[in-house]
């Protein structure tokens, strides 16, 4: 695992720019690895401000990843720092199989993100806003954690946030059931027409993911849950996260208050 410092550039917003008619977005500036390798190092440049963690999905890259954190940190206001975990994708429309293992592949490093901020001393609260497969990787994590800790590392997790999470129903009800008070911070997003989450419960053999489950079916297993079936206008409809204000008000009142 590589622990670096991104410097992104925000879009110039004056009115005659192109980012005023959504032409320009951010880019990304410079990388520069911390010489440790540790995310305590990191940490400590935070000075005790919260931090936003933010867990791609399927096929994406580090720099499109570091993008979308920096949209999500900027679109729901977050004023302390915000962190990305970059998983390995393989960032092909084909390689569905081999994100999906490369996720799961990563959940010993991302337990060891999560670790860090629990052993901080000083450290704030952490807020982990996951998208599509990457919540797959972020719950086993947080499983581990609970495993490790017990039920007091609750007061070090803010909200947590599954946007549209391509997950196995049976799979997540299982974890929930293993992860104590954590499951009262989670927030599922869904949406019955997310056309993305429609192919890959085909993929998984004709079963719903979570994020394209009914709303009740989902608040059974004891989660929050928004269903945002009504908030999308587009073909896909599986980055609302990302696009929709509304959806995005849900993410900050989860991280404000623990609760949507």
């Amino acid at each position: 695992m590589t622990v670096a410092q991104a410097k992104l550039v925000p879009p110039d917003d004056s009115r005659l720019s192109l980012a005023s008619v959504g032409l320009v977005d951010w880019r990304l500036g410079e990388v520069e690895p911390i010489p440790s390798g540790e995310v305590s190092d990191l940490l400590a440049q935070a000075g005790g401000m919260d931090v936003l963690v933010y867990v791609h999905g399927f096929k994406q890259t580090f720099e499109t990843a570091a993008l979308d954190a920096a949209r999500l940190s900027e679109g729901i206001k977050f004023h302390g720092r915000t962190m990305v975990f970059s998983w390995p994708s393989k960032a092909g429309f084909f390689d569905y199989a081999y994100d999906r293992d490369s996720a799961m592949w990563s959940r010993d490093d991302f337990e060891r993100v999560l670790h860090s901020f629990v052993a901080t001393p000083g450290a704030s609260r952490i807020h982990v806003v996951a998208h599509s497969m990457g919540t797959m990787l972020a719950l086993e994590s947080l499983r581990q954690l609970h495993v490790e800790y017990g039920d007091t590392v609750a007061n070090r997790i803010g909200g947590v946030v599954f946007a549209a999470p391509d997950i196995d129903m049976d799979v997540f009800s299982s974890a929930i059931k293993r992860i104590g008070p954590l499951a009262q911070r989670i927030t599922v997003i869904s949406a019955t027409n997310d056309r993305a989450l429609a192919l890959s419960g085909r993929l998984a053999g004709g079963m719903t993911r979570v994020g394209a489950a009914e709303k009740a079916t989902i608040e059974a297993l004891g989660v929050r849950v928004i269903d945002a079936s009504e908030s999308g206008w587009g073909i896909i409809n599986h980055d609302l996260f990302l696009s929709n204000a509304e959806v995005q008000r849900v993410i900050r009142r989860s991280i404000d208050t623990g609760a949507a």
